[in-house]
Order: structure tokens, then sequence, then C-alpha cells
């Protein structure tokens, strides 16, 4: 990854005032949100919140049972969060933990009712509008006991030829009995630099599911979210599906600590670059027993591009069951010709076997959901080919 200089955005007075109705915003603003994941019309959804650039414009709960407040708020509120705010990451890991914890501008906590099956998800969405914008967030999110919810977060530049910088802590808790889904949609753009820091802790039964879609071009993207399984019967999966355009930098994967027995977890990405170069680190570390764990890192190369992916196991004790796949090349001549003996021309046979390769049904997302996430893929797919 490139080295990034902070001096270059504006960390300052980018300002906005509420937004009361989201759909009120622009029609070119709204429809980037619906790409992201995001219902401007918030009737399918349980809360909303939005962030754009140092402001938090937006924030409303439609369900009792799901507390959503700006993080300033909620620190403001509850004594600094002393059990949440800084706990999971070291605020001096590196420049962009130190410059988020110098100069918040916001974020959201997202807290759950002990006991609660949240129906409808909860969205949110983080927005760079302003040029050279560089927006310094910290996230929250306690699932409490027996509870379960789905928040789906939209991460967006309002053009695609914006420059900005995005530097967002996140930390996650879910007690124990409890069932978090994060969908986390980036449509970031091609002069973009994405810094996000992540970390979250799975109590005993507890359940993380992350599912991470990225289809747009960013300029240099890096992440490596860790989840530690803490508790007994505890699981963990991760799904990506990214695709990397020329001028794409991205180094990401992720990780998952099982310190407990009885626990479980699965890292699945599918990849594929059209020019960008990618690094994918995934690992698993099983520090008790019995505990199972699997990485599968797939990866397609169209045209030129990079792809680098580094699957790690790691168990510490005897008896522990890890295994992973890993594969990178290029589409086989032999599934085009066969598509293309049963009518269909190159590029549609190309084409197919992508949304195939792109599949994310196994993200268990709602339909409208998966029907967004399509909609980008087959737009995406213009760039492709």
């Amino acid at each position: 990854m490139s080295k990034v200089d902070l001096t270059n955005f504006t960390f300052q007075g980018l300002d906005h005032e509420a937004i009361p109705d989201l759909r009120v915003l622009s029609e070119a603003d709204k429809e980037q949100l619906v790409m992201a994941g995001v219902d401007v019309e918030e009737r399918e959804r349980s809360a909303s919140f939005l962030h754009m650039d140092h402001s938090n414009v937006h924030c409303e709960s439609n369900d009792p049972a799901v507390e959503i407040m700006d993080i300033k708020k909620a620190l403001a509120k509850y004594d600094g969060l002393p059990e949440y705010f800084w706990k999971l990451i070291d605020k001096d890991k590196d420049e962009f933990t130190r410059a988020a914890a110098d100069n918040l501008h916001g974020g959201y906590f997202i807290r759950t009712r002990k006991g609660a099956k949240i129906e409808k998800p909860v969205q949110s969405c983080l927005l760079i509008k302003a040029d050279k914008a560089g927006q310094n967030v910290h996230n929250i999110v306690v699932v409490e006991e027996d509870s379960e919810v789905h928040i789906i977060t939209g991460c967006l530049v309002s053009d695609q030829h914006t420059e900005g910088a995005h530097l967002g802590i996140s930390e996650f808790y879910v007690k124990k009995g409890g069932k978090l889904t994060f969908t986390m949609i980036h449509n970031w753009g091609e002069k973009v630099t994405v810094r996000p820091r992540s970390y979250g802790l799975v109590e005993e039964g507890g359940v993380y599911l992350s599912n991470y879609v990225l289809m747009k071009p960013v300029h240099d993207l890096q992440m490596y979210p860790t989840i530690r399984l803490a508790g007994r019967g505890a699981v963990a999966r991760f799904n990506s599906v990214v695709v990397a355009p020329e001028g794409s930098n991205l180094n990401m994967g992720n990780r998952v600590i099982m310190d407990a027995p009885e626990t479980r977890a699965e890292i699945i990405s599918r990849t594929i670059t059209t020019g960008g170069t990618m690094i994918v680190p995934a690992m698993i570390e099983a520090n008790a027993v019995p505990a199972r764990g699997h990485l599968e890192c797939k990866g397609l190369i169209l045209g030129k591009g990079v792809i680098h992916a580094i699957p790690e196991l790691k168990g510490a004790v005897a008896g522990v069951e890890l295994s992973h796949e890993a594969a990178v090349g290029k589409i086989a001549q032999e599934e085009i010709e066969y598509l293309m003996a049963r009518g269909m021309d190159e590029e549609e046979a190309t084409s197919t076997i992508v949304r195939g390769f792109l599949n994310v049904e196994i993200m268990g997302l709602p339909k409208k959901l998966q029907d967004t996430i399509q909609k980008t893929i087959a737009e995406s797919e213009k760039d492709m080919f």
C-alpha cells in the first residue's frame, strides 16, 4: 500500500445541517445510497443513521428494541462508554487510529435490547460529500444477550471523482447467545483512501456473520478485521465479494481467533481483478479444543492485475481442525466453450461465469438487498469487459 499523507485532506469544518427525511436528498445522492444498500424510504428498516463528511445528519429508530445515536452523544450520555470505547482496539495502533482518536467527527452507537429479535435491518451510511474531505468515525455495536440484529452499512462518496480519506474505527460486542449479521457495501471512488480498523468480541453461544461487498474502484484500501471467539460455542463467518478495477490497490483480509472450546470459524472470499492489485490475507487461529475452522480464497484474473492470496492457519493446541483452499487463475476455456455451444457468444458466456463466481446467495441477505447487489455486479460488468 502506498504512503498516505493525511495533510492532503480536510479534517476540520465540513459540517452539515440535519436531514430529517432522507427523501429530500438529491436524486444523484439517493441513487448512490440505494446502490450502497440504503433504503431512503426507511419503511423496511428498524433504524437509520447517516453521517456526512464531519456531521451526523440523520438518526432515527423505528423499533424500541434498537438504540441508535451518534457516538459523541452516546459518550456524553453514558459517561464515556467505559465498557466499550477503545476497549478492543489500541488507539496508538497506527497513525490512522491516532487521527481518529484525536479528532472524532462522529460515527454510530447501536445497541439492541436483551432478548429482542429485530425483524427489519438497521441501516447506517458513512458518506463523503466534499472533495478532499478527511472523515474520522468511531462505531460501536452492542448486541445484548439472546438478541439478533442485521446491520447494513453503506460507505461511499457522492461522486466517483471525489478525493477523500475515510478513517473508520469499529468495535463489535456480541453478548451471550446474541447474533449479529453485519453487511458492508463499499462504493468508494478512484481517488479515495480507506483505512478501517475493526475488532469484535463474541461471547458464549454468540454468532457474528460478516458480509462484505466491493464492486467500485477505490484508490487505496487496507483493512484486516479481527473477531475473537471468547466463549464456548461461539461462531464467526466472513463472506467477501470483491472486484478490483484498474487503479485500485487493495490489501484486505479477515482474521478469526478461537479462544474457547466448541467454536467454529469460516472465511470465504471471491475476488476478481480487472487490472487492480489485491493482497488478500486470511487467518484462523485456534487456541482451544474442540475447534473447527475453514478458509476458502478464490480469485479470478480478467486481463491484467495481481491477486496475492495469503491463507494462514495457526493451531496452538493438539486436536484443532483447520483447513484451507486457495486458488487464483483465469476462467477455464472449456467453461466458456461449453456455454457457447449452448447458444451464447463469448462475452455472454464469460459474464455468466463471472456472475456465478460472484454469488451472493451464500450471504443469506434479504431479497431486496440481494437484488441491489446483483444490480451493482451487473453494472460492474461494463467495466470488466
